[in-house]
């Protein structure tokens, strides 16, 4: 799997439009889950209950509905699971568009 780091830092890459492109992290720790890091420009705005926004998210084609979280140190954080991710991982670049879902709000 090739693998790449944008050059204006690791996260996003911008596109253009309600998508975008996100660099995949896998977060320290035991359990080491997998997030694509969601810019500002394409966030949700305030967060709800718990730093949580609900959404419609979709990754490389593949839609689910789930939350994305604000971290203080990482900002707004979408966790991709494995199912979704279909064999990618950590460094590995997938294109992410995120909508809130406001009938779960």
């Amino acid at each position: 799997m090739a693998r790449h780091v944008p050059p204006d830092g690791p996260g996003e890459v911008p596109t253009g439009g309600p998508a975008f492109r996100a660099t995949l992290v896998r977060w320290p720790g035991a359990g080491g889950w997998v997030f694509a890091p969601v810019p500002d420009a394409h966030a949700p705005g305030a967060a709800g209950p718990f730093g949580r926004v609900p959404v419609t998210a979709t990754v490389d084609g593949r839609t689910w509905s789930t939350s994305v979280w604000r971290d203080r140190a990482a900002g707004w954080l979408l966790a991709v699971p494995a199912r979704i991710r279909a064999g990618k991982d950590d460094g590995d670049v997938v294109t992410v568009a995120v909508e809130v879902d406001h009938a779960r709000m």
